[in-house]
Formats: structure tokens, sequence, C-alpha cells
């Protein structure tokens, strides 16, 4: 996100200054998920934050997304193979690709992983686009109404 503490934080959502100051700058990956009008809906693992319209840098989404179990694939002799769970998504602009820190049991690694060295260990699941039209129910308004309820009820338990 490029934005820095001498823009202002008027493109903050008001109740959502104290976590997005420790967000942003930095170059982690947020997820924009939607658009109320006003704000864009963003999303950083557990945490949710809202922005005003500003600059961004689309990037595309390798499969992977934060809290991801996924299994490191050595290459060679070169790397222990592990189960880790993904607790950083970052940006490298001079490499032109996201790394991805990982946290190993209790142990949050040093180190960053390209997607290449990477696979998710369970499939996510996509709802696809239903096939079947469906017809909306349509109600003109006209039918039997009872306005007194409760005097029908007591004349029924008699």
């Amino acid at each position: 996100m490029p934005r820095w503490p001498e823009n202002g934080q008027g493109f903050i959502h008001p109740a959502d200054v104290p976590l997005v100051s420790r967000l942003i700058p930095s170059e982690r990956v947020l997820r924009r998920d939607s658009f109320d009008g006003t704000y864009y809906h963003y999303r950083y693992g557990d945490f949710a934050f809202r922005l005003r319209p500003c600059l961004w840098l689309p990037i595309k989404a390798e499969g992977f997304d934060l809290a991801d179990e996924v299994e490191t694939i050595g290459t060679g002799m070169e790397r222990e193979l592990f189960v880790g769970v993904i607790t950083g998504m970052y940006y490298v602009r001079r490499k032109g690709r996201i790394l991805y820190r990982l946290r190993r049991g209790d142990q949050t690694l040093k180190r960053l992983f390209v997607r290449e060295h990477l696979r998710l260990l369970s499939e996510k699941q996509r709802v696809r686009a239903g096939e079947i039209d469906h017809p909306t129910p349509k109600w003109n308004g006209a039918g039997e109404r009872i306005d007194n309820w409760e005097d029908s009820e007591q004349s029924r338990d008699q």
C-alpha cells in the first residue's frame, strides 16, 4: 500500500485507524473484497479494515492465502521438507513476486518462500455458478388477511 504517514489518515475509516496504522505502509499483500460506495473493504488474514479509494498495485493471486497450511517442496538436497502455515504475504517489487512467511509449529521462520517451493495441503473449494434458473415467486397482494389472529385462535381452541 503506497501510503505514508505524511499523506495523512483521511483515507482510513475512523474506526480502523489504530489497526491500519500498524499494517501500512508495508509490502504486505492485502486482499480487497468489496466496495460499499465510500470505502473499499480490505482483509489481511484475520484483520479487516476499510479505506477510501487510493492508489494500489494489482497483483495476480497465486492460490495461497494467510493461514493456509502448506508443505515445502525441496529442490534436490537443498531444503528440509516440513508442513507450515502461511503467516505473511509480501510483494517484493524488485523480484516482481509474492514471498511467503511460514510458521512451523510455534516458530516463525526468518526465511521467505516463493510459490514454487510450496504446495497447498488442502484444495480450496470453489462454488461454481448455478446451472438451474430458479423462478422467483411473485405476490400481487391478493389473498386473505387475518387482522385479529388472537380471536381466531381462541375460537379454534373452544
